[in-house]
């Protein structure tokens, strides 16, 4: 439910807070007094689009925030799957407006406009002259159906859902097949091409490492034998680093005698030496043998070759190539038994979709019984709320494929004049009347679950006498399963209010700003009788005003 509603700096209000209740909340106020801007506070919480001209004063920002008390688990987890974690069972969402920009935030983290629009549909519904969002979606006129019809409908549903999932994958499976089928003599002999390719290559995992060393080497043997060369003679050669070490070693021998550090050097020196003659010895030995070996070397080259043209065709490394080789051989066997598949897959895709048409088909059988039960109380409904002689039916119609939610398709049709045709809802003109509607549509669904909090405006418009009277009974009976705000101007309707607020107009430092209170005891019967009388405020009229709220009292109490 709408737990609070706080409005600082928009339009005529300077900075008001309500705090809802339960039940039938009434807002009533002379016209003009700022009523609307309420609705409009609303709907800046929900992201509806912001404009400049709402700021009361320019130099400050606008701000709205609404704060919603959530006690239902199926609200809850469908907050949780949009992101939204209730706090404490709470979702606060507000909205912080500039000439510049404006910010939505909720739960404190930033959101854009459109996860505002999603999180408040699962929150409230505004029903008005232009606000009808649920009712001119002819897919909600099935929910509705469904709703109505949900202790017979049980977990069908669902059932038809995971079917219809199951359906759907193996015709898509078996539509993939058939293509395959045409074209399957073409891929068989392109897959033996392709095996054959790999298999006869005999690849090795590493054997391209050790390949591209060994043509590495193969293919800088001049360089490398220039090189070992010059590094020999550097080390061997006449005044090379051997001469010069046997040098230093006779030097050291000479003072060995002198200084005992000498021997130190010396044994320093002969290790040098010996570890230099092993290197000249293995180098020579290593260059001695050492010779290019053309045809090898073009037998690597090539093999080097046809290992990377496999990895241009069937991938980088040799152990993708070999995945890819396996994937092909599956795929071959896959063909070559594929009648069996095919037929069996066909087998399946009849099985399912047999399976589908009998989940769907009962669920068809439970919403057209609904459908005439909806009807006739939504007849009934409809005449309590001034549509006489009115008509009301679901139109439906048997799709010519399956979906998710059956194979059903449909709308809500009324008549509200006689004589007339029975006409799409979404193609009536008046908003009073749809507000009314779906009064009359919430009224025979009471008992159900659904959206919590509704919101109508000008609901009273075009109605008076009996008519108004029942409005009012309709909507206290709603709002004993849902929080119900009901703008209006009808005493009638408002003397149901569970809580009434006043919205009213004064005139402060020469500026004029919108009030908002709530009414007890003598302040509500001030207000009805304002209502019923106008400016003229009588006894008689008062006391018209005491008997209304006792009249109000007794049938709620009933």
């Amino acid at each position: 439910m709408l737990a609070s509603l706080h409005v600082k700096n928009l339009a005529l209000i300077d900075e008001e807070e309500i705090v809802f209740s339960k039940g039938l909340n009434i807002l009533s106020g002379e016209t003009g007094a700022g009523k609307s801007i309420i609705l409009g506070a609303l709907h800046l919480s929900l992201g509806d689009k912001a404009s400049k001209d709402v700021l009361r004063d320019t130099d400050s920002e606008a701000f709205v925030e609404a704060v919603y008390l959530i006690d239902d688990e199926a609200t809850k987890q469908a907050l949780r799957d949009m992101g939204v974690e209730p706090y404490d069972d709470e979702v606060i969402m507000s909205r912080r407006i500039t000439e510049s920009r404006s910010v939505g935030k909720i739960n404190g983290e930033q959101v854009p406009a459109a996860k505002m629009k999603e999180v408040g549909a699962l929150l409230l519904d505004i029903y008005g002259q232009k606000e009808h969002q649920s009712l001119l979606n002819t897919k909600r006129h099935m929910e509705l159906l469904d709703e109505f019809a949900k202790a017979d409908i049980g977990d069908l549903k669902s059932k038809i859902a995971a079917s219809f999932k199951e359906y759907k994958a193996l015709t898509a499976e078996l539509e993939e097949a058939k293509k395959s089928d045409v074209s399957k003599e073409r891929e068989i002999i392109l897959l033996d091409h392709e095996i054959n390719e790999i298999e006869s290559a005999n690849l090795k995992i590493g054997e391209d490492e050790e390949l591209e060393d060994e043509y590495k080497r193969l293919s800088n043997f001049s360089r490398t034998m220039e090189y070992f060369g010059r590094a020999h003679e550097a080390m061997a050669g006449d005044g090379g680093v051997s001469d010069a070490i046997s040098a230093a070693i006779s030097d050291i021998r000479y003072i060995e005698g002198i200084d005992e550090k000498a021997s130190d050097f010396l044994s320093m020196l002969n290790d040098a030496d010996s570890i230099i003659s092993d290197f000249n010895r293995e180098l020579s030995s290593y260059m001695a043998d050492a010779s290019f070996d053309a045809e090898r070397f073009n037998e690597v080259e090539l093999r080097l070759n046809e290992i990377n043209r496999l990895k241009d065709k069937y991938g980088t490394t040799i152990e993708l190539i070999l995945d890819e080789l396996k994937k092909r051989q599956d795929k071959k066997a896959k063909y070559e038994s594929f009648d069996e598949y095919l037929a069996e897959l066909k087998a399946k895709v009849d099985a399912a979709t047999k399976e589908l048409s009998a989940l769907c088909d009962k669920l068809s059988d439970i919403r057209k019984k609904k459908a005439k039960e909806l009807s006739a109380k939504m007849v009934e409904a409809m005449s309590d709320l001034n549509f006489l002689n009115s008509e009301f039916d679901v139109s439906l119609k048997r799709l010519d494929h399956f979906t998710a939610d059956g194979i059903d398709d449909g709308e809500f049709v009324i008549c509200t004049n006689p004589g007339e045709p029975l006409r799409p809802l979404k193609d009536i003109a008046s908003g009073g009347e749809m507000s009314r509607i779906m009064l009359a549509i919430k009224t025979v669904l009471a008992s159900g679950g659904g959206i919590d909090t509704l919101i109508f405006d000008e609901i009273d418009a075009g109605i008076s006498g009996r008519t108004a009277q029942a409005v009012s009974e309709k909507l206290s009976t709603v709002a004993g399963s849902h929080q119900v705000i009901c703008i209006t101007h009808l005493p009638q309707i408002a003397a149901m209010a569970d809580t009434h607020f006043l919205i009213e107009k004064s005139v402060e430092n020469g500026h004029t700003i919108s009030g908002i209170k709530k009414l007890y005891d003598n302040e509500l019967v001030d207000e009805l009788a304002r209502m019923l009388g106008g400016s003229a405020i009588t006894e008689a009229v008062l006391t018209n005003a005491k008997e209304m709220l006792e009249l109000a009292r007794k049938y709620k109490e009933s």
